[in-house]
C-alpha cells in the first residue's frame, strides 16, 4: 500500500497501534504502552519549554528506503519546516529523531531505524530506554549527550502521583 492509502483507509483509523510500512508497502503494527506515550509527551514538552515552539512533534511519518517509519518524537528546524511544510510522509528526516524502546523493539531493529533516519538526513538519533535513560547518536558514533541540545537531560523522569 502507498502511505496515502494507509492514512486514508477507514478500517485503519483509531487503531491502538502505531502503523509503519516496509519497503514492499506491507503494514506493520507496533503496540506501545502508556509509559511510552508519557515519554513522548515529556520530550515534546521539553522542546516547547526551551523555546522550540511548534518544532517538536510526536508520531512523525518519514519515508525511508524501507518504507514509512514513524519516529516517536522529532525536532524540525525552521528551515526544515520551510522546505517540507507538513508533507505526509516527510521525504527527508527531521534533524533530531527519537525512538522510545517498546517491548517489541530489538536492538537490531533500533539500529536499522537509526541507519534509515541518518540515510534521510537526520543529524542526531536519540534512544529513550523503557526506564527513561537517554542515549544520543550522530551518524559517526554514540555521543555523551546531544550536540544540538546540550541541556537535554540524560534521563526522562516520570513522576507517578
Amino acid at each position: 500500500m502507498e502511505w496515502r492509502e494507509v492514512v486514508e483507509h477507514p478500517s485503519l483509523k483509531d487503531l491502538p497501534f502505531k502503523i509503519e510500512t516496509n519497503a514492499e508497502g506491507y503494514i506493520m503494527m507496533v503496540a506501545a504502552k502508556n509509559i511510552h506515550r508519557e515519554y513522548q509527551m515529556r520530550m515534546a514538552a521539553w522542546f516547547e519549554d526551551h523555546g522550540e515552539k511548534k518544532k517538536a512533534t510526536i508520531e512523525c511519518n518519514i519515508q525511508t528506503s524501507d518504507g514509512v517509519k514513524i519516529a516517536d518524537v522529532a525536532w524540525r528546524s525552521a528551515e526544515f519546516l520551510k522546505r517540507n511544510k507538513y508533507s505526509d510522509p516527510y521525504q527527508e528526516s527531521p534533524e533530531v529523531v527519537v525512538e522510545v524502546i517498546s517491548p517489541s523493539n530489538s536492538e537490531t531493529a533500533m539500529k536499522r531505524k537509526m541507519s534509515l533516519y541518518f540515510e534521510r538526513g537526520a543529524k542526531e538519533f536519540w534512544l529513550c530506554g523503557d526506564d527513561g535513560d537517554m542515549r544520543f547518536f550522530n551518524p559517526q558514533r554514540e555521543l555523551e549527550r546531544s550536540e544540538l541540545f546540550r541541556e537535554f537531560p540524560k534521563r526522562i523522569e516520570i513522576d507517578v502521583a
